[in-house]
Order: structure tokens, then C-alpha cells, then sequence
């Protein structure tokens, strides 16, 4: 389907979502701006999309692919595309990854996950299969015993592994610890989550002659995000113009940023989906131009991931930037907020991940304990008033990290209070 004019799609959806129609009813008949529109109340949109008697969806589900998101956090969502919708969503992407450093007759593993609706496995192989490049796929998927990953890679000398930044580390993690490394992969494509400087010497380590790069930005529900740009910064990935319209928006006024380097959050108009219409729809992201007139942002991480413990919020990305700045030897290679209660009180430990903890992780924890109550002092006070208990940091492997069953992703915050 071709992209559609802005006025047909608002149009269409008014008439036939009763979502829609009721969040466009004080809106002129005619409306030719994306600006005019409200920005979509997530809540309310999810609420419409259930599985019995939808208000979202613009049709009866006859013909459609179901897949399922927020996994991670929530109640799980739905969201459908029509075979059409699928192939041309799969089609830009694999187009994508051919400028992200897909070469013609590259031998392709995807490590991600597959089953109980979820996407990225299916995806990523159907973007591989319509890329415009002839490749070689190999659907190994996340959950497959690590021995018959590391065979399959080297029997055949596959030269990219695509999967999310948890799987290629626990990966390389094993790989390491075993003392085997596999010189033959040329490149990492990494998506689902983002990737962080402190992962990067595992890799390294683990795939000496890989480039690590990002295969694109997507999301099963806003759909195309964005492609790679190569480069220095994985993060940065220019919009799919002309199938989606990407605005990012002032935090305080929610209007759309028009200058580089100013944080906001990021929404999507797709102008080709019309069973499940994604018009201004929060991503989850917050994001900042690097280049507005090119369509280039960069990826700052996620619009709401955080945690509170008594009356102390901390935002996972913000307790990140503290534990590498502190970790000046690069020993860390993975970190989760893990929220605890005890004696009444709530209490949060950091569970750190290093190749091989050893006699020196206990400074270093004593270390990064005290970056994070330096910079966040309103915890110290509340442990001093009785509010919260010490702050805690505790040693793992990699591997042991907590992930999302369905999906292989890293769980960044870990909630193991008793809710009942």
C-alpha cells in the first residue's frame, strides 16, 4: 500500500476506529496538520485495543498476523498488521539493514526470540529475507542451548549474529569463560534494547573482529522507527521518511522540538497501517535531534524506566551513567536495579555483572555505592530517617541476569516486593 496523505488516513480512521472518532470528536471535519492532533493517551489506546470487542481497530480481525508486546512491564499488548502491512514493514526494515553493513552473501544467525507472539525473531528473519541483498539465514533463535549456537557459527562461519545486547553478551560470556572466541563473525547487530559502552569489551573479546552495530529502531507496536547510521554512535538512526513521521516533543510544552540537541519524547505517525492506525503515538523513548532537517535523532533511553523505593525515585539510565563513571577499569558488563522489602521497608540493590568477580569487586562495589549516594543524597537521608534500608550491591555473572522469558531481554528493573 502507498503512503497515504495525511487528510485520507485521519479521515479513515475517524471513520471507522471508534477510538478515533471519539479522541478526534472536537476536531474540524477536515484536519490537514499533524500537530492538530492530540498526542495519543497510551492508556486509553490500550484499552480500546483488546482482544474482545476492540474500539481500535478499523476492520473485524479476518486477515491479520497477532503480535504481542510490553511484556516486559504491564499487561501484555496486541497489535496486528495485515499481510500487507507486514510485508511492506519488513521490507523497508530489511532495506535498512543493508545500510546499517548488511553485504551481499552474508551468512545471517538470528538469536532472537521466537514463540508466545512475540516478534523480533519472525521480524528480523522476514527482513532478512526481503533485504535487497541476497543472504544466507540461519533461525537459531535466543532460547537454543548456547553449545549448538557457538556449532552452528562455526561450522558454517556465519559472519553476523543478530540478536538483543543481553543474548550477544551472555553469549560472549560463555564464550570466554570456555576461552573460545569466533574470529570469523564480522558484525553484531544488536536491537530490542539498547547497548551500552560497557558491554563493549565482552564482545570484543568474544568476536575480536566484529563491528557492533544497530540493525534499526522498531517496535512491534509504533512499527518503523528508524534506521541505523553507521558510525560512532549506535544510538543514532535516521526516520524511515516516507513511510513514518517521527517528532520528538518538549517535555514541558509538548511541542515538537525543531532544534538539535534538545531532549524530548519521541512519537510516530505511520502513513501506511490502516487495520491498527498509529497516529502520534508515544514510542516509550526519549530521543534528540542530531539533525532535524535529515531526519538523524539519537536514541537517549527509555521515557519512563525507573523505579521508587520509599519516597526516593531513581531512573535506571541516570544509576547507569553513576556506575560507569565509577568503574573507571570497565569491570562491569551488565547492571540491574533490583527493588527489595524488608523490615518494612523498602530497600534497592544493585546487581552488577562482571566476567569474573573477584577479590577486588568488593571495593568497587563499595565504590559505586557510594557514586550513587553521592549523586542521589536524598537516599542516604532516607535511610538515616528509617525510610528505606542500606543501598546493597551484589555480584553476578552475566548470565545470570534477569531476562524476559518471551523475549530475551534484560529486565533493567527488578521489582521483588510482595504485591499481593
Amino acid at each position: 500500500m502507498p503512503v497515504q496523505p495525511l487528510t485520507e488516513l485521519i479521515r479513515f480512521a475517524r471513520n471507522n476506529s471508534p477510538f478515533y472518532r471519539e479522541l478526534y470528536a472536537h476536531l474540524p471535519s477536515e484536519v490537514a496538520q499533524l500537530t492538530d492532533l492530540p498526542v495519543v493517551p497510551q492508556t486509553d489506546f490500550w484499552r480500546a485495543n483488546s482482544p474482545r470487542d476492540n474500539r481500535l481497530l478499523t476492520a473485524p480481525l479476518h486477515e491479520a498476523v497477532v503480535f504481542r508486546s510490553g511484556g516486559t512491564t504491564g499487561s501484555p499488548k496486541f497489535s496486528y498488521y495485515t499481510r500487507t502491512e507486514w510485508r511492506e514493514f519488513t521490507t523497508a526494515f530489511g532495506a535498512g539493514l543493508v545500510r546499517a553493513g548488511l553485504l551481499p552473501g552474508h551468512r545471517v544467525a538470528d538469536l532472537f526470540y521466537a514463540g508466545d507472539l512475540y516478534a523480533s525473531f519472525s521480524f528480523v528473519l522476514d527482513s532478512l529475507h526481503r533485504s535487497p541483498v541476497a543472504n544466507v539465514r540461519f533461525p537459531l533463535g535466543g532460547a537454543a542451548p548456547w553449545e549448538s549456537i557457538v556449532a552452528t557459527l562455526e561450522d558454517f562461519q556465519v559472519q553476523v549474529v543478530a540478536g538483543t545486547p543481553t543474548t550477544l553478551c551472555s553469549l560472549a560470556e560463555r564464550l570466554t569463560s570456555a576461552g573460545r572466541s569466533l574470529p570469523d563473525v564480522e558484525l553484531l547487530f544488536f536491537g530490542g534494547e539498547c547497548l551500552f559502552g560497557d558491554q563493549l569489551p565482552l564482545l570484543a573479546a568474544a568476536f575480536p573482529n566484529a563491528q557492533v552495530r544497530s540493525l534499526g529502531y522498531a517496535s512491534v507496536d509504533a512499527g518503523l522507527l528508524g534506521e541505523a547510521v553507521p558510525g560512532g554512535d549506535p544510538r543514532v538512526h535516521r526516520a524511515f521518511t516516507p513511510y513514518t513521521v517521527v517528532e520528538i516533543l518538549d517535555d514541558e510544552t509538548d511541542r515538537p522540538v525543531t532544534g538539535d540537541g534538545v531532549p524530548g519524547r519521541l512519537v510516530v505517525t505511520d502513513l501506511r497501517r490502516r487495520l491498527m492506525p498509529v497516529l502520534r503515538y508515544p514510542a516509550g523513548d526519549r530521543a534528540q535531534w542530531v539533525d532535524r532537517d535529515a531526519g538523524v535523532f539519537r536514541i537517549l533511553g527509555r521515557a519512563e524506566e525507573g523505579v521508587r523505593v520509599g519516597p526516593v525515585s531513581l531512573y535506571t539510565q541516570d544509576v547507569h551513567d553513576i556506575v560507569m563513571a565509577a568503574d573507571t577499569a570497565g569491570e562491569v558488563t551488565g547492571m540491574q536495579l533490583v527493588v527489595r522489602r524488608g523490615d518494612g521497608r523498602d530497600g534497592l540493590a544493585l546487581r552488577l555483572a562482571a566476567g569474573e568477580p573477584g577479590d577486588g569487586s568488593a571495593a568497587l562495589g563499595d565504590a559505586v555505592a557510594a557514586a550513587v549516594l553521592a549523586q542521589r543524597p536524598l537516599y542516604r537521608s532516607a535511610v538515616t530517617a528509617g525510610h528505606v534500608n542500606p543501598l546493597t550491591v551484589e555480584w553476578v555473572r552475566h548470565q545470570d541476569l534477569a531476562v524476559n522469558a518471551r523475549s530475551g531481554k534484560l529486565i533493567r528493573v527488578v521489582d521483588e516486593r510482595p504485591h499481593s
